[in-house]
Formats: C-alpha cells, structure tokens, sequence
C-alpha cells in the first residue's frame, strides 16, 4: 500500500504535462477540412472582361470557389450574401487577400458583362467567371461536382441545378476546406482568418 502512495504524487506531474500536451493542439477548423482531397486549383475561363482567365491570376490570395448561376432565386445570392457578410468580419488587410470566385454554369445567358453586373452587387473581391460547356465539364469534374439544366417554360426560362458547396484554396492553389449551407457566417471569418494568419 505505502509503494502505491508513492507512486501517486510521482505520476501527477506526467499527467498535468500530458493534459497541458493535448491544450496546445490546434483547434478544429469551422468548415469541413478537405486538405489533398481534392487536386489544386486550375481553371481556364472566361472572365468578366471577356478575356481568358487561369487559376494563377489569384496567385498568393486565399480564392473561395463557388458554381452558380446569376438567374438563381436562392442559393446563390444567399451563399454570395454570406461570403460577403464573413468578408466584412475581416480586416481590410485581410479582405484584400481574399477573392470569391463565382463560376457560372449557365454560359448562355451569363454573358461576362451580366456577370460583372452581378458579382458588382456583392463588391470589388467577388470575381464572376464562365467558359465553354467542355471547359465547365472538365472543372466541375475535377471537383466532383455536378451541374444540369430543366426543360425550359413557355417563356424559355429554365432553372440550373448545381452544388452549394463552396470550396476554398490556400495562397498557393493547395485545397483546404469545404463549406457547405450548413455553415455560419461567423465561423466562415474565423476559418478564413486563420488560413490568413496561418499562411501569410
């Protein structure tokens, strides 16, 4: 019984060092870490100037990747109105390192100057893009996600199902998180910000 006494006071200071250990981990990311899940960012499209756009032309910014269409009654300006709302959670610093990327996948009717009128209202950091049926092919395969188009109205009016995700890539293209409806606006600033801080 004396031995076990002994023991007791000798394992305390193991274990406070052992639980001070597990205090210094970092904490969980907010949205959905997919880090090498998915390859780096590479696109080739249409910006909203009419010229051609690569994925290099963000280079060193943290770019959150987002498929839409600026017809859509709901998802997309929702999604966009919460990006923008967690923008405004950041430091001007950290804003001018930030750029949403607004893939469209309705190049029929979103023209680039409809895509830059659209993008406008969420402001400077929103980038509106498009391409080609084959290059949007190509880019929603490459992130496992999936697009399609309704038979249109009498009017020729036709709803475009996409994916809600958004996806977000570090400063050098590597994909980091994922956030999908799910997520509030405050924990989108705080992953953001630590990717920030954590990449700069």
């Amino acid at each position: 019984m004396t031995g076990r006494r002994l023991c007791l006071p000798l394992l305390l200071p193991l274990f406070t060092a052992v639980l001070a250990a597990c205090g210094d981990t970092a904490p969980e990311w907010r949205g959905h870490d997919i880090t090498g899940v998915m390859p780096d960012l590479r696109y080739t499209l249409t910006g909203e100037n009419g010229e051609t756009m690569i994925a290099g032309a963000y280079s060193g910014k943290v770019r959150l990747l987002f498929f839409g269409f600026t017809h859509c009654p709901d998802i997309c300006p929702a999604t966009l109105g919460r990006l923008k709302s967690a923008m405004t959670l950041l430091d001007a610093q950290q804003r001018e390192r930030v750029r949403v990327l607004f893939v469209s996948v309705d190049p029929k009717r979103d023209t680039p100057e409809r895509l830059a009128e659209y993008t406008g209202y969420f402001g400077p950091r929103f980038v509106g893009l498009t391409g080609t049926q084959a290059q949007l092919t190509e880019l929603s395969k490459r992130y496992r996600v999936t697009y399609g188009y309704a038979e249109p109205d009498e009017n020729g009016a036709y709803a475009v199902s996409h994916s809600g995700a958004v996806f977000v890539f570090d400063p050098q293209g590597k994909v980091r998180l994922l956030f999908n409806q799910s997520v509030p606006v405050a924990d989108i600033a705080a992953d953001l910000r630590r990717l920030l801080e954590d990449t700069a």
